[in-house]
């Protein structure tokens, strides 16, 4: 090896144990032990399944889990096809389909409530570590429901129970109580080059 690949060598070495020491520290640091709040927003696709990803995850670990979809109605996804049945996960399809499908805004109140209720039952009960609530966020977007005491309830959620919440926007109050935020870019969609939604990817 010439002179110049070792100096180009050493100096990736010296840069990489520069890199470790500091990731060390972060970890060394890390030491609270508690559930967390994740936020999952924005209009690209994926919040959904990123969000089952991690549910799958908890479920590797033998996690008890449970999701309540706010929107998506009748029609089953493949998600739901695959979870549902599982010992660990609860699945609770609590909408009547998108708001341009109902037209109905008192039947989408009176879903959102009746969701909501459930859901404040599971951020009391332990036995649940991981909890989803799909498309949730939608709920205060619309006005139909109040963010005040969905915040209180995730405040007073056992300590290592897990929340993720999806949707397009967050509601600020939801955002400031927030452990984890990722933001979900839409920069292209295979829907608006004119290609069909179809099963195992959009459903």
């Amino acid at each position: 090896m010439n002179k110049t690949a070792e100096d180009s060598d050493k100096k990736y070495q010296e840069r990489m144990a520069k890199k470790k020491a500091l990731i060390d520290e972060r970890i060394a640091n890390a030491q609270e032990e508690r559930g967390i709040l994740i936020l999952l927003k924005g209009n690209g696709k994926g919040k959904s399944s990123s969000a089952l990803g991690t549910m799958a995850r908890s479920l590797g670990y033998g996690k008890k889990c449970a999701v309540i979809q706010f929107i998506k109605g009748e029609n089953e996804t493949g998600e739901q096809r695959f979870f549902q049945n599982h010992p660990l996960v609860d699945w609770h399809v609590m909408g009547h389909g998108f708001t341009w499908e109902t037209q109905d805004k008192a039947q989408d109140i009176a879903a959102a409530e009746k969701a909501w209720v459930l859901a404040e039952k599971l951020l009391a009960d332990d036995q649940y570590d991981f909890l989803l609530f799909d498309e949730m966020s939608y709920m205060f977007k619309y006005g139909y429901l109040n963010v005040e005491p969905v915040i209180e309830a995730l405040k007073k959620r056992p300590k290592m129970q897990n929340v993720m919440i999806t949707g397009r926007t967050m509601a600020m109050p939801l955002q400031d109580i927030a452990d984890t935020i990722s933001t979900v870019q839409d920069d292209r969609h295979a829907f608006r080059l004119g290609v069909k939604a179809q099963q195992g990817i959009e459903y």
